[in-house]
């Protein structure tokens, strides 16, 4: 299983719009400040928002697979046991780190 941050060309074409009205505002302010030009390019990024909505743009991330990153503890990457162990006491009581991500595979 592998994962993907690509997106899709729609999504693309959202982020394109937003940033063009963040240039068209930025542009506004540095060349006078232009007020006009300035609340085109903030209709611009509101768009923007919309069309993001529109497109779904928050269902386009792809999760990568879950990482398992080996913890130190007391100076090893393996605690055996007793108040060594990650959290204490209170904590994990497994010998191996678990699974925490709900996914069985990437968004898509």
């Amino acid at each position: 299983m592998s994962g993907s941050h690509g997106g899709r060309p729609s999504s693309w074409a959202v982020v394109a719009v937003s940033i063009t009205g963040f240039t068209v505002g930025g542009v506004a302010l540095c060349i006078g400040p232009n007020w006009v030009l300035f609340g085109v390019g903030a209709a611009i990024v509101v768009l923007s928002g919309i069309l993001g909505l529109a497109v779904g743009i928050f269902s386009d991330v792809v999760l990568d697979e879950p990482r398992v990153i080996s913890e130190t503890v007391g100076g090893t990457l393996s605690a055996t046991g007793g108040e060594a162990r990650r959290g204490g006491g209170a904590g994990e009581i497994a010998d191996a780190p678990t699974k925490t991500d709900p996914e069985d595979r990437p968004h898509g």
